[in-house]
């Protein structure tokens, strides 16, 4: 292909480029999005006798070997209010910040075919990724409320802290997936890479933990300057346990809180300019 391409511009031809990220009838490129990830998801499950259990299998497998190790081995959990369903929401957030960002590691080179073939926003490929794992992340969530349920967990009004959270969360996600799409249709080496920042972003974050049993406060800065910590941090304090810190108050005040916003929108940002600036050329560099 690329062979090709030098042929027709050596001989002053014009190079043809395909549609960029967003391009056209926004309805159009909204349904394809949820087509896709809706045959995705539905084909996630097909011929599978035991269909979403196995997609609720391993978080809760996950679940039941922390929960072992650090409330019975090392007691990390113990005197952490509601430390239990605490432990499977964040586990829960966790595997769909990984599950959107691995999937869309590969998610244009798995749809070479589609690339190829049709004309349509090239934004629909990651996007139909996050939408996939969020229709997971909402069954998953049926399970932790199950368990919020059982384990007494009170009902708050800051409940609805949760939104803006998943906001956030949304946000960063899809930055993420558009820049890591983009960027392994000519970097093959981003999915390894990507693996060891996953793995360092699970203990890096206070998914097993709770941020108070840091002592260093350097650390515990550092450590809420992720966006992810804000969202977990935030969810422990406003649905679990009150008298937990805030986002806010584990970072150091209001105004720092600014940094992980920053970052969340910086990554949309950049995820956005460089796919959309990638996608004329895709079918061309796959």
């Amino acid at each position: 292909m690329s062979e090709l391409v030098e042929q027709i511009r050596a001989a002053g031809g014009t190079r043809m480029t395909g549609p960029r990220a967003v391009t056209g009838d926004w309805r159009r490129g909204a349904a394809l999005t949820w087509t896709l990830a809706y045959l995705e998801f539905r084909l996630k499950f097909f011929g599978s006798v035991l269909g979403y259990i196995w997609q609720l299998a391993r978080p809760l497998l996950m679940f039941g070997v922390y929960y072992v190790i650090f409330t019975v081995v090392l007691h990390l959990g113990k005197g952490v209010k509601f430390y239990a369903p605490a432990l499977l929401a964040n586990i829960m957030i966790f595997q769909f910040f990984a599950e959107v960002t691995g999937a869309s590691v590969g998610a244009v080179l798995n749809r070479e075919n589609l690339v190829r073939k049709i004309h349509f926003p090239r934004i629909v490929i990651p996007l139909s990724v996050v939408v996939t794992s969020a229709l997971n992340l909402g069954l998953n969530f049926i399970a932790v409320g199950v368990f919020m349920a059982i384990q007494g967990v009170p009902v708050r009004l800051s409940w609805l802290v949760i939104f803006p959270m998943l906001a956030m969360l949304f946000v960063l996600v899809t930055g993420l997936a558009m820049l890591l799409s983009a960027l392994f249709v000519r970097f093959r080496d981003v999915q390894p890479i990507w693996d060891v920042v996953l793995q360092a972003g699970f203990y890096a974050s206070p998914i097993l933990y709770p941020i108070e049993s840091v002592s260093a406060a350097w650390a515990v800065h550092l450590i809420m300057c992720n966006p992810l910590s804000v969202v977990i941090e935030q969810i422990r304090h406003s649905v679990f346990d009150p008298a937990a810190p805030s986002a806010a108050d584990a970072i150091g005040g209001w105004p720092y809180l600014a940094i992980p916003v920053g970052i969340t929108v910086a990554a949309f940002a950049l995820g956005f300019w460089v796919f959309n600036r990638t996608a004329p050329e895709v079918a061309e560099n796959l």
